[in-house]
C-alpha cells in the first residue's frame, strides 16, 4: 500500500511497475520454460531448441533497450520489503550487462550449432542433448544477470549458485569424455569450497549487523569498527568480507581461486569455454563492483575499506602477473587463452581498488565503473573472436595444440587475419579496441592515485606480447604444408565482424566507446540509509510516484 502521510523517507513501488522493470529477467525465465515445453511438444530437436534460445535472447535484449528509456534518469530499485532496501536493482549498468549477455548468448548458440553440424566426434551427442544443454546455458545466464542486479546478501548467494550449478553441468556435458568429467569434478569441488566460504562470510555479516542489505551492513560496520571500538569487531568484519570476496574471486578466477580455470577450459567443449571465459568473469566483476560501491558509500576513507582496497589491488596485480607468466609455456590454445583470461581478470579487478573512493554526490559517473564497462565490452569481442577462431580450427583439424595453426595465413587467410587482430587487441596494442579499453582503465587508476597499479599493468602488457605473438608467428611464419581449411560461413562472418569492431573502436569510434561507457555507468543505483531514520530510500528518477525525501531528512553527502 502507499506510504502513510508523513512517511516521506520511505518509498513505494507498485508491483506492476516492478515487474515491468524486471522484464529482462522474467524473459530469461520464460526462455528456460519455452525450451523445456518445446522439447515436450515438438520433440528433442536441436534446431528447435537453438531457435527458441536465440528468440528468447533477442526478446530479452529488446526489453533491455526498452528498459534503458525508463532508467535513463537514474537508478531504480524493485521488490523492496516494507521499510527496507530493495532485493533487486535495475539501472543502466544492469541493463547493459544483460543486453551484452544476450548478444554473447546468441553468439555461443551459433558456435554450438556449427559444432553440432560438424563431422567431429561430439556432433551426435550435441544434437541429442540440445534441450538440456540450452536449458542449463540459459539458466546460468539468468544467474549471471541476477549477480549484477542486487546488493542484497541473500540474493547474492542465490545468484552465484544459480550461475554456478548449471555451469558445472555444462562443463561435464560430454558424459563419455574423461577429461570433461575430470574438469567438471574439479569445478564442482572448487566451487563448493568457495561457496562455503562465501556463505560463512555472509552469515557473519548478518549475525554482526542484523541485515542482508549491504549498504545498511556497511553503515553498521562503520559504527561498530570506528573510534575506540574493540579490535575483535574489526577482525570479525575482515573475516566476513574475506569470505564474501572469496566467492566472487572464484567466479572471476582471481588468484588464489584460479586453479579450476585452465583444466575446466581445456576439458569443456569450446563453446562452453567461450561462454565461461567472458560471461562468468564479467558477472563476477559486476558483482564485485556492486559490493565495493555499496560498502564504500559508508566505509569510504576508513582504515578497513582502505585496507580492503589495497588488498584488492594486490590480488589484481598478482592475478594478472601469474596469468601472463603461466601462459608462456602453454602449447594448448585453450589453456593459453585460459591463462590469458586470468590475466585480463586481474586487469579488470584493478578497478575495484579505486571504486571505494566516493566522489561528490552530484557526480553521476564513476571513472572505475566507466572504465570497467568499456573493458568488459571490448573483452567480450576479443575473446569471442579468439575462441571462435580456435573452435573453427578444432572442428576442421581435431587439434587444439599450437601446431594446428601452422600456416593458417595460407590455409585460411581471413580467419588468420581476424584471429591476429583479436590476439594483438588482447595484448593492448594500438590502434585496436583493446588498447583503448586498457588506456581508459589505466587513466582511471592514475586519476585514483594508484600509479603502482598502472606500472604493473604496463609491465604485464609487455610480458603478454610474447605468448600472443607465438600464435601469430605460427600462423604466418611456420608452414608445414597442411591442407587449406574450409571455414563455415557463420563462423567466418563472426570472426570477421569481431575483428572489424575492434579496428573501428580502436581509432574512429574510441570517443563513442567512452561516451557509451559513461552513459551506462551513470547513476549506478546507490541505495542509502538515512542517518536520522535508518530507513532505506531510493533516488527518484523523474517519476511522480517515487517520492524524494524532504530537505530536512536529506541524505548526508558522501565524504
Amino acid at each position: 500500500m502507499p506510504p502513510a502521510q508523513g512517511a516521506a523517507a520511505s518509498f513505494w513501488l507498485p508491483s506492476v511497475d516492478a515487474l515491468i522493470h524486471t522484464l529482462p529477467l522474467l524473459a530469461l525465465i520464460g526462455t528456460i520454460v519455452a525450451i523445456l515445453v518445446a522439447a515436450l511438444v515438438v520433440g528433442r530437436s536441436a534446431v528447435v531448441s537453438a531457435f527458441v534460445t536465440i528468440v528468447g535472447a533477442g526478446v530479452t535484449a529488446l526489453l533491455c533497450f526498452y528498459g534503458t528509456q525508463r532508467v535513463a534518469g537514474g537508478g531504480w530499485a524493485g521488490f523492496a520489503p516494507a521499510g527496507g532496501a530493495p532485493m533487486l536493482l535495475v539501472d543502466n549498468f544492469s541493463i547493459l550487462f544483460i543486453a551484452l549477455l544476450c548478444f554473447f548468448l546468441v553468439s555461443v548458440v551459433g558456435l554450438w550449432t556449427i559444432g553440432a553440424s560438424s563431422s567431429g566426434p561430439d556432433a551426435t551427442e550435441h544434437a541429442m542433448d540440445a534441450p538440456e544443454f540450452f536449458t542449463l546455458l540459459v539458466s546460468s545466464a539468468f544467474g549471471m544477470a541476477l549477480m549484477v542486479s542486487t546488493t542484497n546478501l541473500l540474493m547474492i548467494v542465490l545468484a552465484v549458485e544459480t550461475a554456478s550449478l548449471p555451469s558445472y553441468a555444462i562443463v561435464g556435458f560430454r558424459k563419455r569424455d574423461r577429461i570433461a568429467a575430470e574438469a567438471s569434478l574439479k569445478y564442482v569441488l572448487f566451487g563448493a569450497v568457495t561457496s562455503a566460504m562465501m556463505i560463512y562470510g555472509i552469515s557473519l555479516l548478518y549475525g554482526f549487523c542484523g541485515s542482508f542489505d549491504l549498504v545498511a551492513v556497511a553503515q553498521k560496520v562503520a559504527a561498530a569498527t570506528g573510534g575506540d571500538a574493540p579490535r575483535a569487531n574489526t577482525l570479525v568484519v575482515a573475516l566476513a568480507l574475506f569470505g564474501l570476496l572469496a566467492g566472487i574471486g572464484f567466479k572471476i578466477s582471481a588468484v588464489p581461486f584460479h586453479f579450476w580455470c585452465p583444466d575446466v577450459f581445456q576439458g569443456a567443449t569450446i563453446e562452453v569455454t567461450t561462454w565461461l571465459s567472458v560471461a562468468s568473469k564479467a558477472a563476477g566483476l559486476g558483482l564485485l563492483l556492486r559490493c565495493v560501491t555499496a560498502l564504500g558509500d559508508a566505509l569510504g576513507g576508513t582504515a578497513l575499506m582502505s585496507g580492503a582496497a589495497t588488498g584488492i589491488g594486490i590480488v589484481a596485480a598478482i592475478t594478472c602477473t601469474y596469468g601472463n607468466l603461466a601462459a608462456y609455456r602453454q602449447t594448448n590454445i585453450k589453456r593459453l587463452l585460459a591463462y590469458s583470461s586470468i590475466a585480463h581478470a586481474g586487469y579488470m579487478l584493478m578497478a575495484g581498488a579505486i571504486l571505494w573512493r566516493p566522489g561528490p554526490a552530484e557526480v553521476v559517473t564513476h571513472p572505475a565503473f566507466s572504465a570497467l564497462v568499456a573493458y568488459v565490452v571490448i573483452y567480450l569481442f576479443m575473446n569471442l573472436g579468439a575462441f571462435g577462431s580456435a573452435a573453427l580450427v578444432y572442428w576442421q583439424t581435431g587439434k587444439e595444440t599450437l601446431d594446428a595453426y601452422h600456416g593458417l595465413g595460407r590455409r585460411a587467410p581471413w580467419l588468420a587475419a581476424g584471429l591476429a587482430i583479436c590476439l594483438f587487441s588482447l595484448v593492448g596494442l594500438p590502434p585496436l579496441g583493446g588498447f583503448i579499453a586498457k588506456f581508459y582503465l589505466l587513466w582511471a587508476l592514475f586519476d585514483g592515485d594508484q600509479v603502482w597499479l598502472v606500472w604493473v599493468a604496463v609491465v604485464n602488457t609487455l610480458i603478454s606480447l610474447y605468448y600472443y605473438a607465438r600464435v601469430a608467428y605460427a600462423m604466418y611464419f611456420v608452414d608445414d604444408g597442411q591442407p587449406r581449411l574450409a571455414t563455415p560461413f557463420f563462423g567466418q562472418a563472426l570472426v570477421t565482424t569481431v575483428a572489424a569492431v575492434l579496428l573501428l573502436v580502436g581509432v574512429p569510434l574510441a570517443g563513442g566507446l567512452k561516451a557509451r561507457a559513461d552513459q551506462f555507468s551513470r547513476n549506478v543505483y546507490p541505495v542509502r540509509t538515512l542517518a536520522t531514520t535508518g530507513v532505506a530510500v531510493a533516488p527518484a528518477v523523474n517519476r511522480p510516484e517515487l517520492s524524494r525525501p524532504p530537505a530536512a531528512a536529506s541524505v548526508p553527502p558522501r565524504p
